[in-house]
């Protein structure tokens, strides 16, 4: 059922404006774009992910319809809040099991060389979220695009009409981005070592 985005976006608007008959339309007109988010997030983490692309779809969901500062505005910010939150799920998840890694709450299980994998992913997706949280101080819409097109999946077009901005600064920022935050994960990787 593909609807032009103009009317997610008026149905976004409506709901924001208490429109709960809006919430129940606009469910099933998003739910597929939610899960190939989710399906393009998921894509990025270790094989045999403890969290399926559908769990992360409804925590996502969940946690979207409860947003109650938020005043949306067309389809572009909703889905990109939803890659934000999605990001900060697997972050969230990643920490946990770094956390249990480390002796809290662990159960015995063998070495193998998959469990050293996932450890080094999950600690690689830590450092990267708090290299992004570095580079959010620095310069907030750097870190944005960062999110838009890595973790959202975004084109450099739709990226730039979510931020109100031309796809040449989308294209710019996108490239500056991935150095420093290349050299920032290289610098903590080493200051690890």
């Amino acid at each position: 059922m593909t609807r032009p985005p103009h009317e997610v976006s008026q149905l976004l608007v409506a709901w924001s404006d208490g429109d709960r008959a809006a919430l129940d339309e606009l469910t099933p007109l998003v739910y597929e774009e939610l899960h190939r988010l989710a399906h393009n997030h998921m894509g990025r983490e270790r094989q045999g992910h403890t969290l399926q692309t559908s769990a992360l779809v409804n925590e996502a969901y969940v946690r979207l319809i409860d947003q109650r500062n938020v005043r949306w505005q067309n389809r572009a910010q909703f889905f990109s809040i939803a890659s934000r939150l999605m990001r900060r799920i697997l972050i969230d998840h990643a920490r946990s099991h770094h956390y249990a890694k480390r002796g809290g709450g662990t159960r015995r299980v063998s070495l193998d060389e998959a469990a050293v994998v996932a450890q080094e992913q999950a600690a690689e997706l830590v450092a990267l979220d708090d290299a992004l949280k570095s580079l959010a101080a620095i310069d907030p819409r750097k870190c944005q695009v960062v999110e838009l097109r890595f973790f959202g999946g975004m084109s450099v077009e739709e990226s730039a009409e979510v931020l109100g901005v031309s796809t040449v600064t989308v294209m710019r920022d996108w490239s500056t981005a991935k150095a420093w935050l290349q050299r920032e994960m290289e610098r903590e990787v080493s200051a690890e070592e």
